[in-house]
């Protein structure tokens, strides 16, 4: 994704801002649609129902909160739609990508709805509930440069408007910039995360304490904890908590506690590799800016 200015713009047709969206990058033909469930009838009015096009239902898992996505395409959305509001129960908002020139065809949307699912699968940030990614299918190259390009768009949008599907929950290293890390090696841990604008991720392969402190019992983080291991994101085995994917915590006391099976302060608890702290580093910068 390049991370490069932008304008969006974002139009309520109700005038809501909790209900239908249309969002756009105003130089592109791409337009992301968020359709809130209970909408549906209002949106499949809309000329702009009428196109093919790429769509994902998002919602929760009722059983332990986790959030699911279902990636579909189709060339005709009013149909397959009316379908799924009668068919499926986990989703809240249908994300429909389509294009403001009714440029997309049937080779387009089946490209771009393998590559959704692969991407989403990918970032992991919600359980994919289409059963498999299926095959590559053939499309002529010039379609699929169009198709990568309509994708980079469609995500910037999704991700704008609340639903960061393709997005990894950790900064990958690249060639000129590496993530700066942070470590937890309390007795009986060995992790090591990132602080993000979202929060704070621990890395896929940490090592936590499987047990628990007795006053975690019961714990928001302790239940937190609970959840990501019923998931099977986090996995005890052979004593220690094991991290079997980059995991978003919303604060860095959050991810420690997880870690540590107790409460902790994570701005001082996670120490970069010459055992400077979080706070030291993010929280001291900003206050000695501010005198």
């Amino acid at each position: 994704m390049n991370n490069r200015p932008q304008t969006i713009q974002i139009f309520l047709p109700g005038g809501d801002p909790r209900g239908l969206r249309v969002a756009e990058i105003t130089t592109r033909i791409v337009q992301a649609i968020e359709v809130p469930r209970n909408l549906l009838a209002e949106f499949l009015k809309m000329p702009e129902s009428e196109q093919v096009a790429v769509y994902l239902l998002v919602g929760p898992n009722d059983d332990n909160g986790e959030e699911k996505v279902y990636v579909g395409q189709t060339g005709d959305l009013r149909k397959r739609l009316a379908a799924h509001n009668k068919e499926k129960d986990f989703w809240q908002r249908a994300l429909v990508l389509i294009s403001r020139t009714h440029s997309l065809t049937q080779t387009h949307v089946l490209f771009l709805e393998w590559l959704c699912i692969q991407e989403a699968k990918k970032a992991a940030r919600y359980a994919a509930e289409n059963g498999n990614g299926g095959s590559k299918p053939h499309t002529p190259a010039p379609l699929e440069a169009d198709c990568l390009e309509i994708f980079e768009t469609g995500r910037t949008l999704l991700a704008t408007l609340g639903y960061p599907v393709f997005e990894p929950v950790a900064k990958p290293a690249t060639a000129s910039i590496d993530p700066e890390l942070f470590y937890c090696k309390r007795a009986g841990t060995n992790a090591v995360g990132e602080y993000t604008v979202e929060g704070f991720v621990v890395l896929k392969g940490s090592k936590g304490r499987a047990q628990v402190a007795s006053s975690f019992v019961g714990h928001t983080f302790g239940k937190r904890r609970d959840a990501l291991i019923q998931q099977g994101r986090l996995s005890v085995e052979g004593g220690a908590l094991l991290f079997m994917e980059d995991v978003l915590f919303s604060s860095p006391s959050g991810a420690s506690a997880v870690v540590c099976g107790a409460a902790s302060n994570g701005w001082t608890e996670w120490k970069n590799d010459k055992g400077v702290t979080l706070e030291e580093l993010k929280r001291g910068n900003t206050a000695s800016s501010n005198d």
